[in-house]
């Protein structure tokens, strides 16, 4: 499932409006940002770590999902929406501590994937970064031990 131009800005702009709240100039901090959405509704709300509900918008392509992957096609658009946002600089005057996260989680506030996770000293390690890495430390190992 692919979003269509209007629901990808829409949710943008509740992500936006959500953490508009966390400005650096408003005093106000939170440590993370939880994201829930709804198969049958399409709802999508942003949570803060109180359960206070910071915005809430619905996404036409979520309403009535059929599929069993809702989980799986949701956690990647948001992560693509978060990291564009996050390359876009529209998380830097957000009062947040760091680091903190942008959670998707279930109905019963149970964390199903951290979509970004925003702190200036940590690498996320993925798949891609790991891949071949078996081979380099045993060559190097090899190497190290021929010396």
């Amino acid at each position: 499932m692919k979003l269509n131009d209007s629901s990808s800005t829409q949710l943008r702009a509740t992500i936006r409006k959500a953490l508009g709240k966390y400005t650096v100039e408003s005093g106000t901090f939170i440590t993370d940002l939880y994201i829930q959405a709804n198969p049958q509704t399409g709802t999508c709300s942003l949570i803060d770590d109180d359960d206070n509900e910071l915005g809430r918008t619905t996404v036409k392509e979520w309403i009535a999902f059929e599929g069993d992957d809702f989980e799986e096609i949701v956690t990647g658009i948001l992560t693509t929406i978060l990291q564009e946002m996050k390359d876009a600089g529209d998380f830097a005057k957000v009062n947040i501590m760091q680091p903190y996260s942008f959670v998707y989680v279930d109905e019963d506030k149970e964390t199903i994937a951290e979509l970004l996770l925003m702190d200036d000293d940590t690498l996320i390690v993925t798949d891609g970064l790991l891949q071949g890495l078996d081979e380099e430390l045993n060559e190097f190992l090899k190497d190290l031990l021929a010396d």
